[in-house]
């Protein structure tokens, strides 16, 4: 992974951007200390790391359970 200033990626980020392209990961530091604020990478990598969202579906259905059910407690938990 290469690291660039924000300098240099306001500079070069035309062809950054074809880097990013081919597969490449591009890091930007910032500040007097140089520290990695963020990366670049493709959007092709970035959807297949995004990772998924729990609750999406609260509030927009029910479970009911009836008192009749024939299942145990150990069976509703077990693995």
């Amino acid at each position: 992974m290469k690291t660039l200033s924000v300098a240099q990626v306001k500079t070069h980020l035309s062809s950054l951007l074809k880097e990013v392209e081919g597969g490449n990961e591009i890091a930007i530091s910032f500040g007097k200390k140089k520290q990695t604020i963020a990366v670049i990478i493709s959007y092709d990598e970035y959807k297949r790391n995004k990772k998924r969202q729990l609750g999406t579906l609260k509030g927009k259905m029910k479970v009911i359970f009836n008192d009749n059910s024939s299942i145990t407690d150990e069976e509703l938990f077990s693995k």
